[in-house]
């Protein structure tokens, strides 16, 4: 082999018996903190956030050194996929005003909702997820799960969930597109008692409503294209799961300073005191 390669025998015995680098020896360690970091994100995380999560267990390392890692280890985020979003804005109902214009920063809690509908498939048939979040921290404050498309099943429960559960302050502006089950006569009955301000988006234009846009396709690509649902239950537990346990609890937001929405409010907190 030795005369293969053209390479003295010495010099194949001195590199055969030569002890491991420091640096294969940290690259060993930092694989294993990434595979477990990959594995508890859902296979989600890419390498930014995974840097992120070294930083946080007190490894000093580049993103561009944990992303040959994971190349060379075939670790890679799940797959993206585009998702079709479907709302129903043929109605009589009056419009309210845009009071976003695509402003999505707000430097309190509970000073400003967003809210979509979107539909998760089911051997069953359609699961409707209504989510409302608060734009201070991504947070998702509110939701509800229907097998039927109508205000008293989706838009109203999340509210009132979200409401009961945070006690915001009059002045709340709670932001949504144009579709019916926002537009209809009990949802801004329901906004005027605890003297909401509803906003809606323009017409047409997903980027009025990116925040809530922006989740939806961040729980489709990460979870819902990655499992079949046989019956609405099981959806709604894995749903669930995802929402309040992950989501809100764990998982790093760009927005947000690579901070999980629970951890970015504590971390505010903390420095207000």
């Amino acid at each position: 082999m030795c005369r293969t390669l053209c390479i003295s025998r010495s010099g194949y015995y001195d590199w055969f018996e030569r002890p491991e680098s420091r640096r294969s020896l940290e690259n060993k360690v930092l694989l294993n903190e990434i595979k477990d970091i990959h594995a508890n994100s859902r296979k989600t995380y890419g390498s930014p956030r995974i840097t992120d999560g070294l930083h946080d267990l007190g490894y000093s390392c580049s993103r561009p050194r944990v992303a040959r890692l994971m190349r060379k280890n075939n670790i890679a985020s799940k797959t993206k996929r585009k998702f079709k979003v479907t709302t129903n804005s043929d109605h009589n109902y009056p419009i309210a005003p845009n009071l976003l214009k695509q402003d999505f920063w707000t430097n309190a809690a509970h000073r400003i909702w967003v809210g979509d509908i979107t539909y998760i498939r089911t051997w069953e048939g359609w699961l409707y997820l209504t989510v409302i979040l608060d734009l201070f921290n991504r947070k998702v404050v509110g939701w509800s799960m229907s097998d039927r498309l109508t205000a008293n099943t989706t838009t109203i429960p999340a509210f009132l969930q979200a409401i009961m559960k945070y006690q915001p302050l009059p002045g709340l502006i709670f932001h949504s597109d144009r579709g019916v089950q926002y537009a209809c006569n009990d949802y801004r009955g329901l906004l005027n008692t605890y003297k909401v301000i509803q906003s809606m988006s323009g017409k047409g234009n997903c980027y009025d409503n990116a925040v809530a846009e922006s989740f939806f396709h961040t729980l489709k690509t990460e979870l819902v294209y990655h499992e079949t649902y046989k019956t609405r239950m099981e959806a709604k537990t894995s749903l669930f799961e995802y929402i309040e346990v992950f989501y809100n609890r764990f998982r790093k937001h760009s927005a947000l300073g690579y901070k999980s929405p629970e951890q970015y409010e504590q971390t505010i907190f903390n420095k207000a005191i």
